[in-house]
């Protein structure tokens, strides 16, 4: 019995660890890896960072959520 909640006691520990780098994944890293994806597609369609497309193609997925 001992070695069964040796093992659940693991898995437990198993299942937060992998829930924790998730969580600190989807509320740091990700929302660069979105910014940069956004930017780089935007500065492929409207070749110039100054132009009123860039601004319009930066701004329109804001106006989605």
């Amino acid at each position: 019995m001992k070695e069964a909640t040796g093992e659940l006691n693991m898995t437990v520990v198993t299942v937060v660890a992998i829930a924790a780098v998730g969580a600190f994944f989807y509320a740091f890293v990700w929302p660069s890896i979105q910014t940069s994806i956004k930017k780089n597609t935007c500065e492929a369609q409207c070749n110039d960072t100054n132009s009123t497309c860039y601004e319009e193609c930066m701004a329109t997925d804001e106006s989605n959520k």
